[in-house]
């Protein structure tokens, strides 16, 4: 039997003998370069789109069955503002054009929807700073390449969004994949123990930069996340009084209370009993005084997203972030998730590729049968904000993001079976700039065909005020 073939499964169902003898590196390293002949790393940097690809207009629509119909139109008016928006809302397009691509066919659990704007800094329950991968909506056991693929690519959108050059462009890319490349060897040597500890740390981050300028820039945005953590900032800022209750303030069309509400409101015993023991302790602590929709991101946009109110004592607040999670974009190309309730498909996600994950993090199943999952609205989550990156900043972005990956995707998989395939070299580098380029052009293509039926009136659009 081949190493490839005795690497455990991600989701293994079957009981594993404790005498059971791993492949050793070598044989995984080995088991890797064996996969370069049925997939050649150059393979790759092709993207042909096939004569039969869907409309990416139809997928767009299909993609918005079943959510919040009066909140489409602002998931529209958003993926309209530039193909880089485009591209955050459109992971099932993306998904199915990756399904159709050359694999390795080693998989690990994926994020799904692995673009730049879902990494940044997050606050660990030690109330440290980490850089991580934040929204895994997406999340299932795929093929590695995928992940890799949707991140390199929106790079090149999001440089070009910005009007920095090719060669910038470029250079993020190949920055992105080479550090993906080389932290997989540097985690295919680690014990296994070592790689699940393994964590960026932002202050490390930091100290490395060379750009004295940005790196200011980075501490400023963690100091001011830090603050709007705090109470001082959530709670004025969130909450006004009516008589004796205390509400969540509205501010239409993206943060509304709704007939939902109640369905939301059932589930909270069951969310409960998905959290440790302990957690269940301190959410005891908390009475739920009210819930209201709050629309978030792009690709999230439609679906039952809520922000709740919990209080302790009269100046002891708690707001939780509930997110309804719908079957992964992944599914009909990857197989279906082991997990019968979608939140909890997403916890458990969170918990293989993050290194620390926010304690509140639980599933629940509303009244009307939709899957959610919770966690906290804020816990010093740092954005980034791409558009104000300089050409620099990027490539550092991209470097960060490559290593964030490849520890996220070394947790779950074989590191040095990967590593193996991937090898020393920047053949695979190099074909991933050139797939990015290639799948950046067919972006701004369908973001395109994606305006022209809004003037068509073939969708819904609401432009929302600045």
């Amino acid at each position: 039997m081949s190493a490839a073939a005795r690497v455990t499964p991600i989701h293994a169902t079957q009981k594993i003998s404790a005498f059971a003898v791993p492949p050793s590196r070598a044989e995984l390293i080995s088991a890797g370069k064996a996969l370069r002949a049925k997939c050649p790393r150059s393979s790759h940097a092709a993207w042909n789109p096939p004569t039969h690809r869907p409309d990416p207009v139809a997928l767009i629509l299909e993609s918005d069955k079943g959510r919040l119909p009066e909140l489409v139109p602002i998931r529209h008016g958003r993926m309209l503002q530039s193909p880089f928006t485009f591209y955050r809302g459109a992971a099932l397009n993306m998904a199915e054009d990756l399904a159709h691509l050359p694999t390795t066919g080693v998989r690990v659990q994926c994020c799904g929807d692995a673009h730049l704007v879902n990494f940044r800094g997050i606050g660990t329950p030690e109330r440290r700073v980490i850089f991580d991968i934040h929204d895994l909506d997406e999340t299932l056991p795929a093929p590695w390449e995928w992940d890799v693929k949707r991140l390199a690519t929106s790079f090149v959108v999001a440089s070009r969004d910005n009007g920095f050059s090719k060669h910038c462009a470029e250079d993020a890319v190949l920055t992105c994949v080479r550090s993906y490349r080389e932290h997989m060897a540097e985690f295919s040597e680690m014990n296994a123990l070592d790689v699940w500890y393994a964590k960026l740390d932002t202050d490390e981050l930091l100290a490395n930069m060379q750009d004295a300028e940005a790196r200011q820039r980075v501490r400023k945005r963690i100091a001011k996340e830090r603050a709007r953590s705090a109470l001082e900032h959530d709670f004025p800022t969130l909450v006004h009084s009516k008589g004796k209750s205390l509400l969540i303030k509205e501010n239409p069309p993206t943060i509304f209370h709704h007939k939902d509400l109640r369905a939301v409101e059932t589930a909270y015993a069951a969310y409960r009993a998905s959290l440790r023991p302990s957690t269940r302790v301190l959410l005891d602590r908390f009475e739920l005084k009210d819930i209201a929709v709050k629309v978030v991101g792009v690709g999230s946009v439609g679906t039952r997203c809520f922000v709740t109110l919990l209080m302790a004592d009269d100046k002891d607040p708690l707001f939780l972030q509930v997110k309804e999670a719908r079957s992964s974009v992944l599914e009909g190309y990857a197989g279906k998730s082991v997990f019968a309730n979608h939140g909890q498909r997403v916890v458990n996600g969170h918990h293989l590729m993050q290194s620390a994950s926010d304690i509140f993090l639980g599933w629940t199943v509303g009244r009307e049968g939709s899957h959610y999952y919770i966690r906290q609205l804020r816990d010093v989550k740092v954005k980034p904000i791409v558009e104000n990156f300089t050409p620099g900043f990027m490539v550092q972005f991209a470097e960060w993001c490559g290593h964030t990956l490849a520890r996220a995707h070394a947790r779950s998989g074989e590191p040095a079976l990967i590593s193996g395939y991937l090898g020393n070299s920047d053949t695979f580098d190099q074909a991933i700039a050139a797939f990015s380029a290639a799948y950046a052009d067919q972006t701004e293509r369908d973001h395109a065909a994606l305006e022209k039926a809004a003037r068509q009136g073939k969708l819904e659009v609401l432009v929302e005020r600045k």
